[in-house]
């Protein structure tokens, strides 16, 4: 059962920073127990349905969705935008007002995912989310937009959590201190910001030390860059930037070798994929491999997925054995349940 006090009925999850630590620590304690009890808790959505709304399309997030729906006992029903009738800038249809209040009229909570191409400028996606939860009744889950990722940010530290604890314990407070190394990586994808934003955040929530690794012309939102400062003073930890490519390897713990698309992606108000993946993958050099994790305290490799292996990182280290890609992976599924118990459960 959950109890009352831990429940954060309709609130919205757009990104961690926006939840308590408490309330953090609250849905990772509840995400192990419905791990350990996988089908113990099919009552808390029973015979009611979540809303996927998918401007991009995704693997993991999807599945994820839909099974952790599933094993609370409710449904997930996937939706398009190509399939509905909204109002657009260059379209007349339904606006956002009126399709949230609709919306909440039939589901439990809405989940949204808009990244790269389907915004024309950064904070796009991150305003459209705000305007649903601005006009709907029920909660509203990010499932990933230009901004953040606050599903996999907490998928991201259980998994870290669980591999650092000691053997039989999942303890919160073993990140502390623990060194997170965010590395750039050059890739194809063009990625968007927001697992990589939600990492830093979170993790410096928790009291790890945050190191940001990347080319000149690579750099994070300020806004989060100086959220992350802050939190690092707040909980005792360090922050640092660098452009040296193997520097912050020394003394990881963690390693988070990813790419990222610069801040030109979106000058002329479209986005340039092919000109940021032809730009990246000039830094060859820029790839996690076995020589760089050697520089390390046994540090454990972390992804979201999908990977973009041999240029992010190399086979041997994502599918080695201090790899934790395929528990963050699992653990999205865990993290999900437990969100969508505390904000939309009965």
């Amino acid at each position: 059962m959950i109890a009352e006090t831990e429940k954060l009925g309709g609130r919205d999850l757009i990104v961690t920073q926006e939840w308590s630590r408490q309330e953090l620590l609250g849905a990772l304690d509840l995400a192990v127990r419905m791990k350990h009890d996988r089908l113990g808790f099919t009552h808390v959505l029973k015979d009611r349905t979540f809303f996927m709304f998918f401007y991009n399309p995704s693997v993991r997030t999807r599945q994820s969705f839909e099974c952790a729906a599933t094993e609370l006992g409710g449904h997930a029903q996937f939706l398009e935008p190509k399939s509905m009738r909204l109002k657009t800038a260059k379209t007349a249809g339904e606006t956002v007002e009126d399709a949230a209040k609709v919306m909440s009229r039939y589901a439990c909570g809405i989940g949204i995912r808009i990244l790269e191409d389907k915004v024309t400028r950064y904070g796009e996606g991150d305003d459209l989310l705000r305007e649903y939860a601005r006009w709907a009744d029920v909660p509203i889950v990010s499932m990933a937009h230009d901004k953040f990722h606050p599903c996999q940010g907490l998928a991201d530290v259980m998994g870290w959590i669980e591999w650092l604890s000691p053997e039989g314990k999942f303890d919160p407070e073993v990140l502390k201190e623990k060194k997170l190394l965010l590395a750039w990586g050059h890739g194809a994808l063009a990625r968007s910001w927001s697992s990589v934003q939600e990492a830093i955040l979170i993790g410096s929530r928790l009291g790890m030390d945050i190191t940001v690794a990347a080319p000149e012309g690579y750099d994070l939102d300020p806004e989060v860059v100086d959220w992350t400062n802050r939190n690092c003073k707040t909980h005792g930890a360090t922050f640092e930037t660098t452009h040296d490519l193997t520097s912050g390897y020394k003394d990881a713990h963690v390693v988070y070798s990813r790419n990222w698309m610069s801040p030109e992606a979106y000058l002329d108000g479209s986005f340039h994929k092919e000109d940021e993946i032809a730009k990246a993958m000039k830094y060859t050099d820029w790839i996690c491999d076995a020589e760089k994790m050697a520089l390390t305290e046994n540090a454990i490799f972390t992804h979201p997925m999908p990977i973009d292996r041999g240029h992010e990182v190399t086979d041997e280290v994502a599918s080695g054995p201090r790899s934790c890609i395929y528990d963050v992976a699992e653990n999205r599924l865990h993290v999900q349940k437990s969100v969508m118990a505390l904000t939309m459960g009965s």
